[in-house]
């Protein structure tokens, strides 16, 4: 295991914290052990989860949390990447017209700042969960094409773990689902989800805390840990989701400053107790 760097009990080295959630605190509706503990030993921490999963509104996913046994979370503090997305365009165009494939979540995410709009849209939004078919393929390359509309990307994940009856499946991430009308028109999205920056930077806003005060808690090298340390945050892998304890860093992430095989590990490791 990597070394990590010494901490102690009197004062931790970052003042808020980030955490992921699916194969950090829970696999499907299950949560994963010593996860429910870590999140009491960190209550009087500020802190925030981010997700690049936009199906669930915040309140389903603070819902979801309480269901398998979890206190609660004030669905403020759950930034998912489809409310970042709707949080951005509407920064960008007050009012904007969409047109978005993926789950209810996402659309409703975007309902609270834009309409939809498949004849005349300013965005075509690429999420994750059902929606994408031959037919929706066809209006958003030629919204794209024809009307100019920008191609936006809630997530680039691949694929991503989810959980039916017990069992691991894989599912097409955001970044499989939005290939197709890049291929179609050439034109490469804008993307929101970790590794990019927007999602966190949006975080670190609503903390009001500057990057190298923040600690980033992922199961992903590729997009929780890589786009942290890009900015600043600091970093800590926690091996109990897609990444196993024996597999390797890829190349292009630098060591975190905490690789932990599980939560128990981490909270000994930075001395929350």
């Amino acid at each position: 295991m990597i070394q990590n760097k010494p901490t102690t009990k009197k004062q931790l080295p970052f003042k808020a914290i980030l955490l992921d959630m699916d194969g950090i605190l829970f696999h499907g509706m299950k949560p994963i052990d010593g996860a429910i503990d870590f999140m009491q030993a960190i209550d009087h921490i500020p802190r925030l989860f981010i997700t690049n999963n936009p199906i669930k509104l915040p309140n389903e996913v603070a819902d979801k949390m309480e269901q398998i046994g979890f206190n609660r979370p004030d669905k403020k503090e759950i930034i998912t990447s489809g409310e970042a997305t709707a949080a951005w365009l509407a920064q960008q165009k007050p009012n904007f017209r969409f047109f978005a494939v993926g789950a209810e979540g996402l659309h409703k995410s975007l309902q609270r700042y834009g309409t939809a709009d498949k004849e005349n849209a300013d965005y075509v939004i690429i999420g994750e969960g059902e929606g994408i078919d031959y037919s929706a393929i066809s209006i958003g390359i030629n919204l794209i094409t024809k009307q100019g509309a920008q191609l936006i990307s809630t997530n680039p994940d691949a694929s991503v773990d989810a959980f039916h009856n017990g069992q691991h499946t894989t599912m097409p991430g955001g970044g499989a689902l939005v290939a197709p009308f890049v291929v179609a028109t050439g034109k490469q999205p804008i993307t929101i989800g970790k590794p990019h920056a927007l999602l966190y930077d949006i975080a670190l806003q609503q903390l009001n805390i500057s990057a190298k005060d923040c600690l980033m808690i992922g199961d992903r090298p590729d997009t929780d840990i890589l786009g942290a340390q890009k900015l600043g945050i600091q970093t800590a892998l926690v091996r109990t989701g897609r990444f196993a304890p024996t597999e390797p860093l890829p190349d292009n992430v630098s060591i975190p400053d905490w690789d932990v095989e599980n939560l128990d590990q981490l909270r000994n490791e930075i001395n929350l107790d």
